[in-house]
């Protein structure tokens, strides 16, 4: 089975306006702590004068997980933010909740429930997507084969990232680690066992 993981699609952002309170939900992809920091600190420098600007973060790399009330009552601001994270599943994320503050005080209760519906919407219009790990191939045949072979990556499962016409034809295309092995039967019957991808290395999709 291939190593995935969900995370955004793109930075987005909503918001909504609860007891007079407004709260604005950023959401985007990170790698790393360096960018996760460089995204909190932009949204603060933007909403300089909001009264709070809540974040929690989640990255693959050491299993890091942080969070901050950012002067909320302790547990009722950050944390939520980072439950309703871990409870998606989406990780190499950021999630900034900016409050401007209404003048009516919402209770922890409330305050919990707010920075959690913040924190979903932020999700919801970040989208979250599933990346899968994939060998990235190519392959060569000849101009009379290439209309079935170009068809059956995609039947397989596997996504053509580039063509090359010359003398034959050169196809880079990506694939994940459990459609591979059944995609060369295919080929190699398809074939005769005259064709034969070769491994051009790994990276992450959207699958």
């Amino acid at each position: 089975m291939s190593d995935s993981y969900k995370t955004v699609a793109e930075e987005s952002a909503d918001e909504f306006v609860e007891q007079r309170s407004r709260f604005i939900g950023y959401v985007c992809p990170v790698r790393s702590e360096e960018e996760a920091s460089a995204f909190i600190s932009k949204i603060k420098k933007q909403h300089w004068d909001a009264r709070h600007n809540v974040y929690a973060y989640v990255l693959r790399e050491g299993s890091v997980q942080r969070s901050s009330d950012d002067g909320e009552p302790h547990g009722t601001a950050g944390v939520p933010v980072l439950e309703v994270m871990l409870k998606s599943g989406v990780t190499d994320a950021v999630i900034v909740v900016t409050r401007y503050f209404g003048g009516i005080l919402l209770g922890a209760g409330g305050l919990a429930r707010a920075y959690t519906r913040a924190a979903r919407i932020a999700l919801e219009a970040g989208g979250i997507i599933t990346m899968c790990e994939c060998g990235i191939y190519r392959l060569g045949c000849d101009y009379n084969q290439y209309g079935r072979l170009s068809g059956l990556i995609p039947q397989c499962g596997g996504t053509i990232d580039d063509t090359d016409f010359g003398s034959g034809v050169e196809i880079t295309f990506h694939m994940a680690d459990e459609d591979y092995s059944g995609f060369c039967r295919q080929l190699a019957d398809m074939t005769c066992g005259s064709v034969e991808p070769e491994i051009n290395g790994r990276k992450y999709f959207e699958m």
